[in-house]
């Protein structure tokens, strides 16, 4: 998804803390993505800064971001526990090491 049109520097303070919450309710055993986020916020073109916020999250603040991939269930690079952390959920993967959202993906609606 592209976000080039939506002004990068307005990536507020509300913005971030509705992020936030958004991840705080992802269940245990189930994973969202940052579009999946993005759309939930009324935003669906900025992904993105979705992912920005979350990469920006304070130290003090409890959210389990490792429940958070991208629209094909990849990981993020370089990010090494976030595997082990959603194993530990009883997430699966596929063989190409991509979360499988056909089980995981929450659905927000139902809250499942």
């Amino acid at each position: 998804m592209k976000d080039y049109k939506v002004d990068k520097a307005s990536l507020s303070a509300s913005f971030c803390r509705e992020v936030y919450q958004v991840v705080r309710e992802i269940p245990v055993g189930k994973v969202s993505t940052y579009g999946g986020i993005a759309a939930l916020l009324g935003m669906p073109q900025c992904s993105r800064m979705v992912g920005r916020a979350l990469k920006q999250i304070p130290d003090d603040l409890s959210a389990p971001c490792h429940r958070v991939v991208n629209v094909s269930g990849r990981l993020v690079p370089g990010w090494t526990e976030q595997k082990q952390l959603l194993l530990e959920e009883g997430i699966s993967f596929k063989q190409n090491g991509c979360v499988d959202l056909k089980k995981h993906l929450w659905n927000y609606s139902t809250s499942e």
